[in-house]
């Protein structure tokens, strides 16, 4: 499933690079060169965890990110995969991956829409898609920080283990904090809780902490807590599911 995952990621930064806006500069002796106007800033992150002896264990992960931005619209695209085993066991197994649209009406203020899926084999998630959409505001917008909340209705389908496929309206409140001390190097943060509007006590919590180091222009060292509570899973497994992941990025 790894390899199908890698695959998707990357056929996802060729169709980002083909459809990346250009124009084109003349030069004196008439030669043409493209120009791209708010270029994708693109970054894939891998790490690979190894032991042997008394216990034998295998963590691999990959992460695509990509952003883009203009005068009066924000993209952002996320697809990454995890795939773990100790002893023979495995305990990590999955594919996640986002799309969001920020439309800018001022500085500030701007409108959202997103869409989501995750399959977690060991969480006993075969799917869940979350589409919502809704208002974001800049509390700080800044060069080298960024704080940004967002709120909206949207509707999440999922099946868990071998239950009946569900499907719930849910209003997503969601928060981002960016902070860069230096090109290349930064911390962020982001939150959001998803509940189930007609059941308040089936919720979706996700946070994310992160900090990465430049290595060179293009390299850097990234390490990532991901918390994923979820109040009602599947039969038998916890809410709660925590990963720390480090790994070396390389931009382009």
């Amino acid at each position: 499933m790894l390899k199908k995952s890698v695959t998707a990621i990357a056929a996802t930064a060729g169709l980002l690079a083909a459809f990346a806006d250009t124009s084109t500069n003349t030069s004196a002796n008439g030669t043409v060169t493209p120009e791209i106007k708010n270029p994708w800033k693109q970054s894939v992150t891998a790490g690979l965890t190894l032991t042997s002896g008394n216990s034998d264990s295998l963590l691999a992960t990959i992460k695509y990110l990509a952003d883009k931005k203009s005068a009066t619209d924000e993209f952002s695209l996320d697809a990454d995969a995890a795939y773990g085993k100790a002893n023979d066991v495995e305990n990590a197994s999955s594919v996640h991956g986002f799309a969001q649209w920020n439309h800018l009406f001022s500085e500030r203020v701007y409108s959202y829409g997103r869409i989501e899926g995750l399959h977690d084999d060991i969480a006993a998630i075969r799917y869940r898609f979350t589409v919502t959409a809704g208002a974001g505001y800049y509390f700080i917008k800044q060069v080298d920080t960024t704080l940004s909340a967002e709120v909206g209705p949207g509707l999440v389908t999922e099946k868990l283990d071998d239950s009946t496929p569900d499907t719930f309206a849910t209003l997503r409140i969601g928060e981002k904090f960016e902070h860069k001390f230096r090109p290349g190097t930064r911390i962020w943060q982001t939150a959001e809780i998803l509940p189930q509007v007609d059941r308040l006590q089936n919720y979706i919590f996700n946070l994310e902490l992160g900090a990465e180091a430049a290595l060179s222009t293009s390299l850097s060292l990234n390490v990532t807590l991901d918390d994923c509570y979820n109040s009602e899973p599947a039969n038998g497994l916890k809410r709660n599911d925590v990963k720390l992941v480090s790994g070396i990025s390389y931009k382009f």
